[in-house]
């Protein structure tokens, strides 16, 4: 007799809601977005600024709370979490990546890598993370502060501390939006590396159409809601 699987999506929005209030306004960010991506697709979700594409990933993440709707991350419906918990769920499945890099300014670049693995209780959190940034090519960096890294370089280190616990999904919101086109360009092909080596499903914010090609499918939002 064979054995019948589920298979669910790795991340699924149903009816996703968010609005907030303006003085006496009431906006509707985003609107009855439904969505589904499968484990390993690349999706981009692209938009003019104001669309809801950030809300949107945040949502995702479990970073903020909807107005309606729900959230579903390998089968499990984040928003009955509490926040330790949807952040235990975050830093054990997810990976991220963001326009303004968000390193701490106070750790070295190893440093900065090393911390998921610490506070998940590795045992080889610098191994790891000596590895992974030397695969990012910063292997003369290590001890530099942020300060003393450029765009590029900061952004590297960030996309290495995103990776390093090999997280089952990736999100990166904007991840060129602070560097020159070349050093951008660079960015993503390793983004892209990293995410055919550790097989990891990406959600990515942009812009750029160049960017957004390079992903399997791409969601278009218009006025916060999804384009058919």
């Amino acid at each position: 007799m064979t054995d019948n699987f589920i298979i669910r999506p790795i991340v699924q929005a149903i009816s996703l809601t968010k609005h907030v209030r303006n003085s006496d306004t009431q906006l509707t960010i985003l609107h009855d977005i439904n969505l589904e991506v499968n484990a390993g697709e690349a999706v981009s979700i692209v938009g003019v600024s104001g669309s809801g594409k950030s809300t949107l990933l945040g949502l995702l993440a479990g970073l903020d709370t909807p107005s309606n709707g729900k959230v579903y991350l390998n089968g499990e419906d984040i928003f009955l979490l509490d926040e330790d918990e949807r952040a235990e769920l975050r830093g054990r499945m997810l990976g991220f990546v963001f326009q303004s890099f968000q390193l701490l300014p106070v750790l070295t670049a190893v440093e900065n890598v090393m911390l998921p693995l610490e506070l998940s209780g590795a045992n080889n959190a610098r191994a790891v993370a000596l590895e992974l940034l030397g695969r990012v090519g910063l292997d003369a960096r290590l001890k530099h502060y942020p300060k003393q890294l450029s765009g590029g370089e900061q952004q590297r280190v960030a996309i290495a501390r995103a990776y390093v616990t090999h997280p089952q999904l990736l999100l990166a919101d904007e991840p060129t939006g602070n560097l020159d086109s070349t050093t951008g360009a660079q960015i993503i092909d390793l983004m892209f590396e990293l995410n055919r080596e550790q097989g990891t499903t990406l959600i990515m914010v942009t812009h750029d159409v160049a960017i957004s090609s390079r992903c399997t499918r791409q969601v278009q939002l218009v006025g916060g809601k999804i384009e058919s």
